[in-house]
């Protein structure tokens, strides 16, 4: 099992994300996502629970911070791919 975070984007400022760039969490089992976002400082409801796509978001320093404690970077084709084959798991048609 391992934990993954892809690369800094900018995104759209708000209430909740005062930040202009972010990163995002995500690992091959929400367990293993708790765990390891417990270990590096994160709240758990910072959680987004999306079916497709449950994950943490990352400021820079907290991105900088799962990197060094371990989890993998990976471009986002690999994350886009990660959905992907969560939706098709969930809809019974598991893509390798």
């Amino acid at each position: 099992m391992s934990v993954y975070v892809d690369a800094l984007r900018s995104c759209f400022r708000s209430d909740r994300w005062p930040y202009d760039r972010s990163a995002h969490l995500f690992a091959d089992t929400v367990t293993e996502l708790h765990r390891f976002a417990k270990g590096i400082g994160l709240r758990q409801a910072w959680f987004q629970s999306r079916l497709d796509f449950p994950h943490y978001d990352l400021t820079s320093s907290k991105r900088l911070q799962a990197v060094r404690a371990g989890a993998i970077t990976v471009e986002t084709r690999y994350m886009v791919d990660f959905m992907h084959r969560r939706r098709a798991k969930r809809n019974g048609n598991a893509r390798s």
